[in-house]
């Protein structure tokens, strides 16, 4: 079958699947205190419909899957997809991205299930100012989490994920550096995009990777590694340390022009771009019985009007229809 190349000539490999609006947290840079109006349970595609649209796009050379949410692990029964994908024919990478709360009693039946990469979340290794961005009081549940993740060597790398945010994030660098220097985990900082709930964002409001990793070659220095033309991060190794230091600069450097992803939210539609206006419907035609063929057609048609870049930071930026949470992350 035909690579998945869109109207910019570019091969559509990654796909991030939501698989829930849900989350247990309300981070501040996310969702409001009170959460979102979430989907109805038949809203939601079944794992049957997921697998199948994975096994449409794999296809057609897409082998990099990353589960995501709001938070995934709240979705029941979440290893039985991890299985169905881990088992798709072309899918060779497969990845979750999760606040972590429940991962000391998840990683297990989830390598069992066949995941093999792990993102967790973690804006801060302090108790009070984890509870004031998250607004709750889970910092060590989320350790523990880390904790039993690497007790599975099939799961790796780990990678911990730190929205960087102007007054904020600053004094957080240090510890979370410290923690990529002691464990054999990839700490990134990924720039604050104009996805939260409340539409507060600020262009001020960016602490950018430049920054950060001033921050920490004021301690540290630090020496770039090589990573492929599509990765989202700069990656960086210590001189003296087990893990990286990744930047994910999508405001300050974007990386648009390498762009490889797509997105499927939890209620079906086809996302082309996290700051896409439009969507394609793809659970109307899932549940009126469309056949492969009319599957493959519809994406390939969705993908050819993939937009060229997201132009934050330029005149005429939109915001994204939906927040983060809505999205997956």
């Amino acid at each position: 079958m035909d690579r998945l190349i869109d109207g910019w000539g570019r091969e559509i490999r990654s796909l991030r699947v939501s698989v829930t609006d849900k989350c247990n947290f309300r981070c501040r840079y996310c969702m409001p205190a009170e959460g979102l109006e979430w989907l109805e349970r038949d809203e939601l595609l079944t794992f049957e419909e997921i697998a199948r649209l994975v096994r449409v796009l794999a296809a057609m050379g897409v082998d990099e899957i990353r589960l995501t949410g709001g938070e995934p692990l709240v979705r029941r029964d979440l290893p039985v997809l991890v299985r169905l994908l881990a088992e798709t024919p072309g899918v060779n990478d497969l990845s979750l991205t999760t606040n972590g709360v429940l991962l000391d009693r998840l990683a297990e039946p989830l390598v069992e299930a066949g995941l093999r990469r792990l993102n967790v979340s973690l804006d801060s290794l302090s108790h009070v100012r984890f509870a004031e961005i998250t607004r709750r009081d889970a910092l060590d549940r989320v350790l523990a989490g880390l904790e039993e993740a690497e007790r599975y060597p099939e799961l790796r790398p780990i990678k911990v994920n730190c929205v960087a945010m102007r007054g904020f994030t600053e004094v957080e660098v240090p510890a979370l550096a410290e923690l990529a220097r002691r464990k054999p985990y990839v700490v990134r900082f990924i720039e604050f995009m104009p996805l939260d709930a409340d539409e507060s964002w600020r262009g001020d409001d960016v602490l950018s990777g430049a920054e950060i990793r001033a921050l920490i070659e004021e301690r540290w220095p630090l020496e770039e590694i090589p990573a492929k033309a599509s990765s989202t991060a700069r990656r960086f190794r210590f001189a003296d340390g087990a893990g990286e230091i990744g930047f994910i600069n999508p405001v300050s450097e974007p990386f648009c022009s390498s762009c490889d992803r797509i997105r499927l939210t939890a209620d079906g539609q086809l996302r082309t771009c996290l700051f896409s206006r439009k969507e394609w419907d793809l659970k109307t035609p899932l549940r009126e019985g469309a056949s492969e063929e009319e599957l493959e057609r519809l994406l390939r048609f969705a993908i050819a009007h993939k937009e060229l870049k997201h132009k934050i930071n330029e005149p005429g930026f939109v915001r994204a229809s939906r927040s983060m949470s809505q999205i997956g992350g």
